[in-house]
């Protein structure tokens, strides 16, 4: 699902278990497993898993712009090579425009043009069908 918060297209996917299960393999394979760089501008300050880069680990949320240029990557969730990608590929996104690759937490993988992982906005669950993109939990 797309939804749009300031100007932006906000992504929310619901992973499998596979699919948060294949995020482990690509701990070594991304630039920034941990989100440690610009914590503060590219994810909300708190409540955060860092495996999953979620506040609950079957959603991501993220905002679905690449950090290289601005383009929007295209989602490419079928695992092994597809359109380009790599044998091992465990789902992710692709950025067409110069090849920057994400996986489903929204971690670059390492030597590509995107020098960031993908911006998780301040969101909450306000209950089990309903998130509120823009408030963290001390209503920031």
């Amino acid at each position: 699902m797309t939804v749009e918060w300031r100007g932006k297209p906000v992504w929310i996917i619901h992973r499998t278990k596979e699919m948060i299960d294949g995020l482990r393999k690509t701990d070594d394979q991304v630039a920034d497993p941990k989100s440690d760089r610009k914590q503060s501008e590219f994810q909300p300050p708190e409540g955060l898993d860092p495996e999953t880069r979620a506040l609950k680990p079957e959603y991501m949320v993220v905002v679905g712009i690449c950090t290289h240029l601005g383009c929007s990557p295209s989602d490419k969730f079928k695992t092994g090579a597809e359109s380009g990608v790599a044998a091992d590929w465990q789902g992710g996104f692709l950025c067409p425009c110069h090849g920057s690759t994400f996986d489903l937490a929204g971690r670059v993988f390492k030597s590509k043009p995107a020098p960031d992982n993908l911006p998780i906005p301040p969101h909450v669950y306000l209950s089990e069908s309903k998130i509120l993109i823009g408030e963290n939990k001390k209503g920031a």
